[in-house]
């Protein structure tokens, strides 16, 4: 989308709102599901896990889409429009969607499934000049602490179920605090020296916070930024002095600046690293396909570690 056709879109969102508002009554169905409308595919699995048969969930951002440069469709709006609720990650991940977002709707409510982690739990980014790091879902204990707000909105739509939606979220919560156990096993599995983390862009702080990786972006914490020729430059040297057998891929972002970087570790240092991307590539900022090992949540974080440090562990 142009940024004229985006400029232009954007002024026409308070009339296309105005329009639909009155289009769709946002009561239960005759189904008995609640329509909710999640942003990212994270979100969905987690609302999903919550809701179970109670909801119909969907999602605007499929798998391997990128949600840093994500523009709403006008069959965006109409979705929006029409759910009985709304949930978005906010810490503006969902950057370019927040004048869509922001929107009041008549009998709607809108959840912003991160607003009460702490600012002791959330990390800075950007060297601390920007906006806190949004990717909070690498650590599954943060994760877990998102669910509330989820369990909340569907009990106030839905009071009748209130006790399944409780059941569920405790099991997913047990769930997410158990991976979380599963994951730190597997780290320590490789030694300290080795944990060093190198990717497409800066998504995975929590994830080495939680787990002890020293961890290296090819871009910031939003994909929207273009890495400069020093950054290339620096982690060259720092993949060369370090010895750093892979770095890695992922699935929604292109892997053309970390190409630029394993040439120049070669061409300056001598050194070779392998690029783990493909059917390996880290999922980050989205799920996989159906069938996928990141289908899911679940799959996706056991995923990312396992091919981390298996790729870590061999230095050639």
């Amino acid at each position: 989308m142009t940024p004229i056709i985006t400029r232009t879109f954007l002024l026409l969102i308070p009339t296309l709102l105005a329009s639909l508002a009155g289009c769709t009554p946002r009561t239960i169905p005759p189904d008995g599901k609640l329509h909710v409308v999640c942003t990212t595919s994270l979100i969905a699995d987690a609302v999903q896990r919550v809701g179970g048969d109670r909801v119909t969930v969907e999602c605007l951002m499929g798998p391997g889409v990128d949600p840093h440069r994500y523009n709403a469709s006008a069959g965006d709006i109409q979705k929006l429009t029409a759910a009985r609720i709304v949930f978005h990650h906010g810490l503006h991940l969902e950057g370019k969607m927040g004048d869509v977002l922001e929107q009041e709707r008549s009998g709607q409510k809108s959840v912003v499934i991160t607003s009460r982690l702490t600012d002791k739990q959330l990390r800075a980014s950007d060297g601390g000049d920007g906006p806190h790091d949004p990717h909070v879902w690498f650590d599954p204990t943060l994760w877990a602490d998102c669910l509330p707000l989820v369990v909340e909105a569907l009990k106030d739509a839905d009071p009748e179920h209130q006790k399944e939606y409780d059941t569920a979220a405790k099991q997913y919560r047990d769930e997410l605090l158990a991976v979380d156990r599963e994951l730190e096993k597997l780290a320590h599995t490789l030694p300290a020296e080795r944990r060093k983390l190198v990717t497409s862009h800066d998504a995975f702080g929590y994830f080495g916070a939680r787990y002890g990786f020293e961890v290296h972006g090819l871009q910031g914490v939003s994909t929207a930024s273009e890495p400069s020729t020093k950054t290339v430059s620096e982690l060259a040297e720092f993949l060369a002095k370090n010895k750093i057998a892979a770095i890695f891929g992922e699935t929604s972002v292109p892997t053309k600046g970390l190409l630029a970087v394993m040439d120049a570790t070669e061409q300056r240092y001598g050194h070779k690293v392998r690029l783990i991307g493909g059917d390996l590539a880290l999922y980050s900022d989205a799920l996989g396909e159906p069938g996928s090992p990141g289908e899911n949540y679940l799959g996706m974080i056991r995923h990312n570690m396992t091919t981390i440090v298996t790729a870590l562990k061999d230095p050639k």
